[in-house]
């Protein structure tokens, strides 16, 4: 459950306080198959969308190094051959994930990898 904007873990055997200060910041892992989608439609899990390649107008422009998980929505951090741009990870700027097929298909607003495109068209 959250408590405050943040997860609250109960684990058998932590019973008192001392006890559970004691974990705060600990690394949790979780057994999970790497091939297991999330069970809402339309999400992914991060390791899932890491190495993607970026896929703009048809034209290969990057790949997925990470996802950040902000307040507000998650973002799509993608390496280019120049540079590392962030982008919202919404619909309208993300319209297609393909895992079978490796890659993001991205339409960003204005202003956001004008850089590559000239680097794409250039070559």
């Amino acid at each position: 459950r959250w408590y405050n904007s943040s997860p609250v873990l109960f684990i058998e055997g932590i019973d008192d306080r001392d006890q559970a200060e004691g974990l705060i910041r600990a690394i949790l892992l979780v057994d999970q198959p790497l091939d297991e989608l999330p069970a809402e439609p339309e999400a992914w899990f991060d390791h899932q969308l890491t190495g993607l390649k970026v896929i703009r107008a048809g034209i290969e422009i990057g790949s997925v190094v990470r996802v950040d998980h902000m307040p507000a929505q998650d973002l799509l951090a993608i390496k280019t051959a120049e540079t590392e741009v962030l982008l919202p990870f919404i619909k309208s700027f993300v319209p297609r994930v393909d895992l079978e097929a490796g890659l993001v298909e991205i339409t960003p607003p204005g202003g956001l990898f004008e850089d590559v495109s000239e680097a794409v068209d250039e070559n």
